[in-house]
């Protein structure tokens, strides 16, 4: 599908100097956040100590010793604060915002969730398909799938890569309103690694989408 293919090449590439635009956890947080004074009275937190890290939650994504639990491990390290569940979830919010956003070529919600290279590559197909007279109706059915496929520290930089797998709807019309590509009735999987980053020593704990690939 065009739409896809677009997104591949505008995304395959990698950056790491802009400032992270999009936090995909953040919600999660403010959802959890417990009330000032609420919990059982008759239950006390030990004080951890400040060397000693909970790995238990990375465990649950990827087993002990393995290069992704390895890769979690480095980034909980520094970021104390990052949960990859919480992460995994936002993610699958970011994802379907991206695409759909390129889909409808809407620059100013993607101007948010992009780091500016990126964000210019699919200004620039946007662009080329405007010109062309072309639209793209879409509709995003789910995501079935998502889950951490990779994890490293770059420098001061966390990358982490999501192994996504969604239902979409998607069709390209020429100006005369003629489908030229996909299906405007057929539900098509689709199957991607896509790689957000962040830069660890900011204090913003935003995350930018970074490069995407097709799975095999």
């Amino acid at each position: 599908m065009i739409i896809f293919l677009q997104l591949r090449n505008v995304l395959g590439r990698r950056t790491g100097n802009e400032k992270p635009p999009f936090d995909p956890y953040a919600s999660a947080r403010s959802s959890d956040a417990a009330p000032a004074g609420g919990g059982p009275d008759n239950v006390v937190s030990l004080p951890r100590r400040a060397n000693e890290k909970d790995y238990t939650a990375i465990d649950k994504i990827a087993p002990a010793g393995s290069p992704v639990n390895e890769g979690l491990r480095a980034i909980y390290a520094v970021d104390p604060t990052f949960e990859p569940a919480r992460f995994v979830d936002g993610v699958k919010i970011a994802y379907e915002m991206i695409v759909m956003s390129f889909a409808d070529g809407d620059r100013e919600v993607l101007k948010n969730l992009l780091s500016k290279d990126v964000y210019e590559g699919f200004v620039a197909a946007i662009d080329e398909r405007e010109k062309r007279g072309e639209t793209v109706r879409s509709s995003f059915v789910g995501i079935d799938k998502a889950g951490i496929a990779g994890a490293e520290m770059k420098g001061s930089e966390a990358h982490v890569t999501v192994n996504i797998v969604s239902q979409m709807i998607s069709s390209t019309l020429d100006r005369d309103g003629k489908v030229i590509d996909g299906d405007p009735d057929n539900v098509v999987e689709i199957k991607d690694l896509w790689t957000f980053a962040r830069d660890t020593n900011s204090r913003d704990p935003n995350w930018k989408l970074v490069a995407t690939e097709a799975e095999d």
